[in-house]
């Protein structure tokens, strides 16, 4: 019999692997975290995607948002970067020490208007605005965050404008 199988190799009648059994794929069992919602977030990003978008603003109108005292600008970037230069008036909380309770005590009302901008927003200071991958830009995560944690008034710089011509007001020791 063993014989047959080689000249049927020998012939390319067979392939080798037709002569071991199949074995059906290993499945990954799937590792459980409630404190991870990645389904979540996929309809967060899916859903207010119309919306996002026509709430991004060109330069005149972020600056005519800038006049609301009511509204909270909100800059998600590093301390570090913030320190060297940030848009008058912005409140620092870094992406990374996003929770409830943190956005809680700079935005209390989930109805607040806010404004963000990124690193992204800017050229001309790669020290304070360091650009990030376009899919990894700050906004993006920023938006979707602030959506996660029940934010609905979200307004978000849509230009890439350079430093030195913006009309937007800087403060921070690059600026001094």
């Amino acid at each position: 019999m063993r014989v047959f199988w080689i000249l049927l190799l020998i012939f390319g009648i067979i392939h080798p692997t037709q002569t071991k059994e199949k074995k059906p794929p290993r499945t990954k069992t799937k590792i459980q975290n409630p404190l991870i919602d990645y389904a979540g977030f996929q309809k967060i990003v899916n859903t207010s995607s119309e919306e996002r978008e026509s709430k991004r603003l060109s330069e005149e109108e972020f600056l005519k948002a800038l006049e609301d005292k009511e509204a909270v600008i909100l800059d998600a970037r590093s301390e570090s970067r913030y320190k060297l230069r940030h848009i008058r008036g912005a409140i620092n909380l870094p992406f990374t020490e996003f929770t409830k309770e943190s956005l809680t005590q700079i935005i209390p009302n989930l109805n607040s208007k806010i404004l963000i901008y990124c690193n992204n927003n800017f050229g001309g200071s790669p020290a304070a605005f360091a650009a990030k991958s376009p899919p990894a830009s700050l906004n993006l995560s920023t938006y979707v965050s602030l959506k996660a944690y029940g934010y609905t008034n979200i307004y978000e710089l849509g230009p890439l404008l350079d430093v030195a011509t913006t009309k937007l007001p800087f403060e921070g020791s690059e600026t001094d």
